[in-house]
């Protein structure tokens, strides 16, 4: 089973290009920019949310990948979840082999339940400008996400911004994390932790309009 931690930031605006530059001084290099093309799939009856789950497949530079993720806790921007992710060949899930990967039990059941009715619900496509930042004996890697969240309710197509700052242990101990976000606070104005995943807000979007 794979855990996830990470810290995420929403983040004005108007405050990207020094997010940049502050990211391209502390970790001495340009980054790596990445177009991220993502759907996620739930029941009509949405029953992997009410298991507070989600199940998406992201299209990569470097080909598809399918993901299994457990909601699991969120404070003061750090999350930390059960995550279960492999490639696939292509714009599909591939739910037998996320089946066999999981080895969270209730994760697994409401899976299976929700299989033979998955349909697509809405969409997450961004770019992410990459760093790697070693802190306190840490391997971090920090993003910085630019896009939009997209899903068609009733033949309106309704749109919600992404404009964040993720914050991925990789390697070493999770308070790295806050060390990190509290370096950022000091030099980027106006950033605010952010409990709420980019599914979650999906979901919202269906839901209400995507009200925060």
């Amino acid at each position: 089973m794979g855990m996830e931690h990470e810290i995420k930031l929403s983040l004005p605006p108007g405050q990207i290009g020094a997010a940049t530059q502050w990211f391209i001084r502390r970790a001495g290099s340009a980054g790596r920019t990445v177009t991220l093309e993502n759907t996620y799939f739930d029941t009509p009856a949405l029953t992997l949310a009410r298991a507070k789950s989600a199940v998406r497949v992201r299209r990569t530079p470097d080909g598809w990948l399918q993901t299994y993720k457990t909601v699991g806790s969120a404070k003061d921007g750090l999350h930390s979840r059960h995550e279960w992710e492999m490639p696939v060949k292509g714009n599909a899930l591939e739910i037998d082999a996320l089946l066999d990967a999981c080895d969270d039990e209730p994760s697994k059941q409401a899976l299976r339940r929700a299989r033979d009715e998955l349909i697509p619900l809405f969409s997450t496509n961004f770019s992410r400008t990459i760093w790697h930042v070693s802190i306190e004996g840490a391997d971090v890697e920090a993003a910085v996400d630019q896009g939009e969240i997209l899903a068609d309710v009733n033949g309106e197509t309704r749109r919600a911004p992404i404009c964040e700052i993720e914050l991925e242990l990789k390697n070493g101990d999770a308070g790295a994390l806050h060390a990190l976000s509290a370096e950022l606070a000091k030099a980027i104005h106006g950033l605010q932790p952010d409990d709420t995943s980019k599914a979650q807000r999906g979901y919202r979007l269906r839901e209400d309009g995507g009200s925060r």
